[in-house]
């Protein structure tokens, strides 16, 4: 019986750097922090060696290795959620003010959820309506408030799923984060049919007579525009976007759909992004008629 072969060893790799380029690394070794790799991509960009969007990626990259779910979810006050015992069309109704693909489901205690729905899931109901709404709820995945975004990110390629509910260390619901959420760390804020560049302006006028502003847009920029004054207002100083001026005035979070009144002009919520208002529809208050 023969012996078996000795194992071979691994080929030596060749070193195609020149002796002038292993003595520059010598003398200047790469970095050892994460600051310092950062640097060098700046020095890099600096250089023309890459683009400031490359740099700004790859910083993101870098960055994200040291972020944790807790760092970028939506917390818990400004999750939208379905109670599963809700009437079709109040569930309906819902999905479509808050224009989420995905909702986390609760039944009974709004910290119990039982799954995920998926707003497509919900119109077979409407063509079906002997279907049971827990027969379309997908499982719920739970993640903890210290999970990497590294894995996280790894685990919503390998799974699928795009949606995970943040579990903080006494087990309550913490918030969710998405996989845009995640990306959006690497690429930046990852626009949607509302976003306009900054350059294309934040008021635009309507078909129906009525405007579409940006939540961002500056108190003064409002009152320019609509010729009213803010100013006399009691909480205006405080403030210096029209969007942080009205949450703060309603009490909550403001939710599409919701009207508030103020200077004489009806502000309505078109769309929000990260619990905060990304464009409203203004109107001036209908005076009422002499009778």
């Amino acid at each position: 019986m023969s012996e078996p072969h000795p194992e071979r060893p691994a080929p030596l790799r060749e070193d195609k750097r020149t002796f002038l380029q292993r003595l520059a690394e010598f003398i200047h070794p790469g970095p050892d922090s994460t600051d310092e790799l950062i640097e060098t991509l700046a020095d890099a960009e600096d250089n023309h060696i890459i683009g400031a969007e490359s740099r700004a990626m790859l910083e993101g990259v870098i960055r994200m290795a040291d972020m944790s779910a807790g760092d970028v979810m939506v917390a818990a006050p400004r999750m939208d959620r379905l109670n599963i015992d809700s009437p079709f069309d109040e569930m309906l109704h819902q999905v479509i003010d808050t224009a989420h693909s995905r909702f986390p489901v609760y039944e009974g205690d709004t910290e119990n959820i039982i799954g995920i729905l998926m707003a497509k899931d919900l119109l077979k109901l409407r063509r079906s309506p002997e279907h049971n709404i827990r027969a379309l709820l997908r499982p719920a995945v739970f993640v903890p408030e210290s999970k990497g975004l590294n894995d996280l990110l790894r685990d919503f390629r390998g799974n699928r799923n795009h949606l995970a509910i943040v579990i903080d260390e006494f087990g309550r619901v913490a918030g969710l984060v998405t996989i845009e959420d995640v990306l959006e760390q690497i690429v930046g804020e990852i626009e949607d049919e509302f976003d306009v560049a900054e350059d294309e302006g934040d008021i635009f006028g309507m078909a129906d007579r009525t405007f579409r502003v940006n939540g961002a847009t500056s108190l003064e920029r409002v009152e320019e525009a609509f010729a009213v004054s803010l100013a006399d207002l009691e909480l205006a100083g405080q403030f210096d976007t029209i969007g942080g001026l009205i949450a703060h005035a309603m009490g909550h979070v403001p939710k599409r759909g919701e009207r508030h009144t103020l200077a004489g002009l009806e502000f309505t919520v078109m769309h929000t992004k990260g619990g905060a208002v990304k464009w409203f529809r203004v109107s001036p208050v209908a005076k009422p008629t002499a009778v």
